[in-house]
């Protein structure tokens, strides 16, 4: 048994706090625009200048954060919508929905389209893989503030949270563990495109969101989330994404034969 007692602040600076949370949205976002930065440099995606990075930067950002955290109140902690409706606005506390960042950056890409024109295959496979991983360390971070606990348990790598009874599944670092898979996955599918130098556009985006559909699915059966028959809000959110992931991977498929 692990007994949680991690501070969540990385540094503090008079009011002035760094929390590891915040930290990996920022290294994330910084990675995503040193990724996009050099790839407009280059002139590798057709419309991608450097003045429409710092635009879909902006998009993302505000897409991202805004779809994850409606997400996460409407279906995961309603109440505070009415208790303490501040607590939105409190990004660094944690709480961030997945399906609703992944809807909020659809959107944000949606606008940024009718402006420069960026073909959103062109976008999504070159992310998918930096995401993943900031999906990783996004995970050890939900583990580092000690919330999104797992299942009690007796298994002898439970942790016991401050805030929760009984000792509990270290779900988060079993998604941390998933998202690492489909990091690795997703790069391996990369270096074999490249060796064959034929890129099938698409095939990256919706082999991530079939992989986050399937392997979170499963995760979840040790997660503390409330369920009906059983089942989920992730899951069936999951669920989702494995039969949309399904049905373009297999439209993907016909266009290129």
């Amino acid at each position: 048994m692990f007994i949680h007692n991690i501070n969540p602040v990385l540094l503090k600076i008079g009011f002035l706090e760094i929390r590891y949370y915040s930290l990996v949205y920022i290294l994330g976002f910084l990675l995503v625009y040193f990724i996009l930065y050099k790839t407009a440099d280059k002139k590798k995606i057709k419309n991608l200048t450097k003045e429409a990075v710092d635009d879909f930067i902006t998009y993302l950002i505000i897409g991202l954060i805004v779809g994850a955290r409606i997400f996460h109140f409407i279906f995961y902690n309603p109440q505070i919508i009415w208790t303490k409706p501040l607590e939105i606005l409190m990004v660094w506390h944690g709480g961030m929905s997945f399906h609703g960042g992944l809807i909020g950056i659809i959107i944000a890409y949606l606008i940024f389209h009718k402006k420069h024109k960026v073909a959103f295959y062109d976008l999504a496979d070159l992310l998918v893989i930096p995401a993943a991983f900031t999906l990783f360390l996004g995970r050890i971070a939900n583990f580092i503030n000690g919330e999104l606990w797992g299942t009690i348990t007796t298994v002898f790598w439970c942790v016991k949270f401050k805030r929760a009874d009984g000792c509990r599944h270290p779900s988060q670092l079993y998604e941390a563990a998933k998202n690492l898979i489909i990091f690795g996955v997703l790069c391996f599918m990369k270096e074999n495109q490249a060796q064959k130098k034929k890129q099938k556009k698409g095939i990256l985006f919706w082999t991530f969101v079939l992989l986050y559909g399937v392997l979170r699915f499963i995760v979840n059966f040790w997660r503390d989330d409330p369920r009906f028959f059983g089942i989920s809000t992730g899951q069936i959110l999951s669920f989702v994404m494995i039969v949309v992931a399904l049905v373009f991977l297999y439209k993907l498929k016909k266009t290129n034969h």
